[in-house]
C-alpha cells in the first residue's frame, strides 16, 4: 500500500498492510522548531532557516526530505502567505514566517505579536518557546445584539489574516503537492467551537456563559458556525480535490477530566460541530478530531457525529488507556496517536525509555485497533532528536520487522 492508501484504509477501519506512521502530518503531531533543527542535523540534512508551521505552538513545517527520511505516511497541507520574512528568534532558530506575522522581540527576552491594528494578541514569555494568547476580544459583550460590531473578527477567526495566499494560488500549490506524493495529504482547518468561545470571551467567562447565559453563547456559536460553514464550502471548492483528510481541533479535556460536562457539550456545542462535520463528510472527506486530555466521555458523541479518528489519545490522562478505548469504541472510531507518551517518555534522557514506551503502547492498542501511530501531541522542544529516531525505529521493529 501507499501511505495514502494505508491512512484511508485505517480511517475506514479496514485492513491495511501495516500500521501507518505520522510524524509531522498535522499541526498537532509536528515537531517544535528547536528539536526539528536538531533532528535535521542528526540526520545529516541541510541546515538553514526553517519554515514555521503553527505560529503559536512554534512547530516546523516538516520538509519533504525529513518526511522521506522518517518514512511517514501523512503530510500536511499548510495555508500560505504571499510574502515571507525571516525571524531570528531569541532561542537560536531562524524561522521563515508570513510577512504579516508582526512579531517583536523585547529587551527582556520575551516576544509579542500584534494585530494589524497594533493590538497585542499573543506573547512569548522570556525563556519560553511558545506564544500564549492575550486578551479576550468579546470580554465586554453583554447581549447578542452587541456581536454585530464584530463581524470582521468572526470572519477571520481560526483563519489568520497572515495567510493571505489567493485561493487560486492555494489550489495550484495543493494540486502540485497532492500529485507529487503518495502520502495522505492532511488539511488543517482548525474551526474550534468550545476553544473559540474560551478565547473570545475568556476561559472563565465562557464556562459561566455555558451555564447562565445560553442565549449569548448560542449567538456566538451561531456567528462562528455560519462563517465556518461558508469557509468549508470555499475550501472544498478551492482545493477539496487535493486533500485526503480534514483535521479539526477543539480541546475538551484536562489531565484529570473534561473541561465541561458532556451534557452541556451536547446541548450547547455539539449541534454546530455535528452539522459542520456532516458537510465535510458529505463531500467524501474523512475527519480527524484533535482533543487533548481526558476526553473518553466525549468519544461516543464524536462517533455519533461521524468523526473518523480521535487525536491524540493522551495516554497519561484519566480514562485514556488505549486498551480500554479500543475495547469500548474501537469498532466505531480509529485512533490517531498515543504511540509514545510525550509527557513522561519521549523527553527521557535514555532512548530505551522511549523504546519501552512504544512497545507498551502498541501492546495496549493491540492488533484490533485502527491505529495511525504517532506520539501524543507535538514533539516538544526538550526532546532529544535521538529519541525521535528511537521512537520511529522501535515502531518499525515492532510492526514492520
Amino acid at each position: 500500500m501507499t501511505g495514502r492508501e494505508r491512512i484511508l484504509a485505517t480511517l475506514n477501519r479496514q485492513p491495511a498492510d501495516c500500521i501507518p506512521l505520522d510524524i509531522g502530518g498535522t499541526d498537532c503531531t509536528s515537531i517544535h522548531v528547536i528539536t526539528y533543527k536538531k533532528l535535521r542535523e542528526l540526520m545529516g540534512l541541510p541546515g538553514g532557516p526553517i519554515d514555521g508551521g503553527c505560529l503559536i505552538q512554534l512547530v516546523a513545517q516538516t520538509g519533504t526530505d525529513v518526511m522521506d527520511a522518517l518514512g511517514v505516511d501523512a503530510e500536511p497541507l499548510w495555508f500560505g502567505s504571499q510574502e515571507t520574512k525571516l525571524w531570528k528568534t531569541p532561542f537560536g532558530v531562524d524561522l521563515i514566517m508570513p510577512e504579516k506575522f508582526d512579531v517583536e522581540d523585547l529587551p527582556d527576552g520575551s516576544s509579542v505579536v500584534r494585530s494589524p491594528q497594533g493590538v497585542i494578541y499573543a506573547k512569548r514569555a522570556a525563556d519560553a518557546y511558545y506564544h500564549d494568547p492575550i486578551g479576550a476580544p468579546l470580554a465586554e459583550v453583554s447581549k447578542p445584539a452587541d456581536l454585530d460590531r464584530f463581524d470582521g473578527l468572526f470572519d477571520r477567526w481560526d483563519f489568520s489574516y497572515v495567510y493571505d495566499e489567493p485561493f487560486d494560488a492555494l489550489r495550484e500549490r495543493a494540486r502540485q503537492q497532492y500529485e507529487s506524493t503518495d502520502r495522505a495529504v492532511i488539511t488543517l482547518w482548525r474551526m474550534h467551537y468550545a476553544q473559540a468561545g474560551m478565547l473570545l470571551r475568556g476561559f472563565e467567562q465562557f464556562m459561566i456563559d455555558l451555564m447562565v447565559d445560553k442565549d449569548l453563547t448560542h449567538a456566538i456559536m451561531g456567528k462562528l458556525h455560519q462563517v465556518y460553514m461558508d469557509r468549508v464550502d470555499a475550501f472544498l471548492e478551492s482545493f477539496g480535490d487535493y486533500c485526503d483528510v480534514v483535521f479539526l481541533t477543539d480541546d475538551l479535556g484536562t489531565q484529570k477530566g473534561s473541561m465541561i460536562s458532556p451534557a452541556i457539550y451536547r446541548e450547547m456545542i455539539m449541534p454546530y460541530i455535528a452539522e459542520l462535520v456532516g458537510k465535510i463528510k458529505a463531500a467524501g472527506k474523512p475527519v480527524v478530531m484533535h482533543s487533548c486530555g481526558a476526553v473518553s466521555d466525549f468519544v461516543p458523541m464524536m462517533i455519533e457525529i461521524g468523526i473518523d479518528a480521535l487525536n491524540p489519545v493522551q495516554v497519561s490522562a484519566h480514562g485514556m488507556n488505549p486498551a480500554d478505548l479500543v475495547r469500548q469504541f474501537g469498532r466505531d472510531i480509529a485512533f490517531w496517536g498515543g504511540g509514545c507518551d510525550t509527557q513522561h517518555a519521549l523527553n527521557a534522557s535514555d532512548p530505551e525509555t522511549v523504546r519501552a514506551d512504544v512497545r507498551q503502547r502498541l501492546e495496549e492498542f493491540g492488533p484490533n485497533a485502527s491505529l495511525v501511530f504517532t506520539q501524543v501531541h507535538n514533539i516538544q522542544y526538550d526532546v532529544p532528536p535521538e529519541n525521535v529516531l528511537a521512537m520511529r525505529d522501535e515502531f518499525w521493529k515492532q510492526t514492520r520487522g
